[in-house]
């Protein structure tokens, strides 16, 4: 008669794991420690790691499990150091770090995750590439930004008043410079890029490009009409400033 198969123990982070990090911590030949780790160490750290991560639902990660798994391990090394015998079982204390390492990790993806779905919120009112680069293709636009960014420079604290404003309306015109590097861009991206730069609401920014949107938006006209372009902002919009 079969020998019934013996069940394989589920304690992969016992004594030995926690003798392993204690002799880890005490020893002081660089050879030994990496032997000790490799003998008892990695197993347990990798098992922990991948336990906490199939335990608990973080779900905000956009890269590869194994990916994660390396980096709660990475941590749980990092803190290894800090344990001390006879603080308590070390399978809580690492159980611990890597809880925590991951729920730090998901929160921080999470706040990422939000300020993307604002900004994919935004209404699509401003397409830089349909309203102002009408001339980009040929050699009239570098004249008309030119002469676009030359008003700008005369009249930004003309058209708008308000320190929050200017602030805005400058890294609107600090894109512009740097048309070459925003060309690849869509309006979300640039909406992404005015906010790291003024750490403004998206509303406050909405509303001042909405203003710059209109008199962009004559200027080129009168350029492709082959009209001066006068430096008086009145001479592009009536309505009430911000």
């Amino acid at each position: 008669m079969p020998r019934p198969r013996r069940k394989k123990s589920k304690m992969y982070f016992g004594t030995p794991a926690q003798d392993a990090i204690i002799a880890y911590n005490k020893c002081k030949n660089t050879k030994e420690k990496n032997k000790i780790y490799n003998d008892g160490i990695k197993y347990p750290f990798d098992k922990l790691a991948e336990n906490v991560l199939n335990t608990f639902k973080f779900t905000y990660f956009d890269v590869p499990k194994a990916d994660i798994k390396k980096e709660v391990v990475s941590a749980m090394v990092e803190k290894m150091h800090m344990y001390k015998e006879g603080k308590g079982k070390a399978f809580s204390y690492f159980t611990i770090i890597a809880k925590n390492y991951l729920i730090l990790k998901n929160n921080g993806n999470y706040k990422r995750w939000q300020k993307n779905q604002l900004i994919s919120e935004m209404p699509q009112t401003w397409n830089p590439q349909n309203d102002y680069y009408q001339v980009q293709q040929n050699e009239e636009y570098s004249e008309f930004r030119k002469i676009m960014l030359g008003y700008w420079d005369k009249n930004l604290t003309v058209v708008f008043t308000k320190k929050r404003d200017i602030q805005i309306a400058d890294a609107v015109l600090e894109l512009f410079r740097r048309a070459d590097y925003i060309e690849n861009f869509n309006k979300k991206h640039l909406y992404l890029l005015i906010r790291e730069m003024t750490d403004c609401k998206t509303h406050y920014i909405t509303k001042v490009v909405n203003v710059m949107k209109q008199h962009q938006k004559k200027m080129l006209n009168s350029f492709l009409e082959g009209d001066v372009i006068d430096d008086n902002p009145n001479e592009f919009w009536n309505e009430e400033h911000l």
